[in-house]
């Protein structure tokens, strides 16, 4: 079992690296910060009387579930509400036009098409169902290696398996989602 001090000593190690995958994925230093937060309070209150070997296989998991559930309270909160103030500039009239104010990323006056972002948004489901359609194992490989970014060796321990495992895991899930992917008319 993990004393206090292994188990303050763990999440010390594990402060950074979390924060800055965290960030990588929701893009937002706070919401990273949150989830980092969450994800090392739930270890300590739920697990911190497990063994030390096993908290980053727990923490891992721990971490990417309060990455998804926040994609999941991210995706409800769009879909429920939406905040026109959010486009208006300061000092503005009240005779407000989003279609007047809107710039793309480029900069030009033109967005994106809304064929372009459904289309996106087909594609982007795709993946995830093909990703969910995934055995468990190798759903898990695939997410830590690529969702993740972490190496073999810290997939092999988070996961209980070799690094030989890790790796048959992963190309069976690469050549798993190419096949379904291909299937489906999407194309690399």
């Amino acid at each position: 079992m993990a004393t206090e001090q292994e188990l303050a000593d763990f999440l010390a190690s594990v402060e950074k690296r979390a924060f800055k995958r965290s960030l990588y994925h929701v893009r937002d230093d706070e919401a990273a910060l949150d989830i980092v937060q969450d994800s090392m309070m739930k270890l300590a209150m739920h697990y911190g009387d497990k063994p030390v070997q096993e908290l980053p296989m727990l923490f891992q998991r721990i971490l990417s579930n309060c990455t998804l559930d926040w994609f999941r309270r991210q995706k409800t909160r769009r879909a429920l509400f939406s905040n026109m103030s959010d486009f208006e500039s300061p000092g503005e009239d009240s005779n407000f036009d989003i279609l007047e104010n809107f710039r793309a990323s480029d900069g030009s006056d033109i967005g994106e098409s809304a064929e372009d972002t459904t289309r996106r948004a087909q594609i982007l489901h795709l993946i995830e169902d093909a990703i969910q359609d995934l055995p468990t194992r190798q759903r898990e490989a695939f997410l830590m290696r690529y969702w993740e970014e972490m190496d073999v060796a810290e997939t092999a321990a988070a996961m209980g398996c070799s690094e030989g495992s890790v790796k048959t895991h992963c190309s069976r899930a690469v050549q798993a989602l190419s096949k379904a992917l291909k299937a489906r008319g999407i194309q690399p």
